[in-house]
């Protein structure tokens, strides 16, 4: 599987408060995007997978529902974390 609990305990680390802050914004946010990651690359090689497609249509909106209260709340932790994930926005 590619979402291991060491993968979740890294995300984590470097996005959390500790390694088992696993419930905040930047670590839900910072998954989303592994999970995204993931699906596209899926896609790529099957494009006739609806289930997936749909499923990644879901997470990507989960994300931005996400990305937009980190927006509300707390601009500066909003930015740096689009500049680490890599995220256009």
């Amino acid at each position: 599987m590619y979402l291991t609990s060491e993968v979740k305990k890294g995300f984590a680390k470097t996005h959390g408060k500790s390694d088992k802050d696993t419930g905040s914004a930047e670590v839900q946010i910072a998954l989303f995007t592994h999970r995204i990651n993931h699906l596209t690359g899926h896609l790529q090689r099957l494009k006739k997978d609806v289930a997936t497609q749909r499923s990644l249509l879901n997470l990507v909106a989960k994300r931005k529902h996400l990305l937009d209260y980190m927006k509300r709340t707390n601009l500066e932790k909003y930015r740096t974390l689009l500049k680490t994930l890599d995220i256009r926005k």
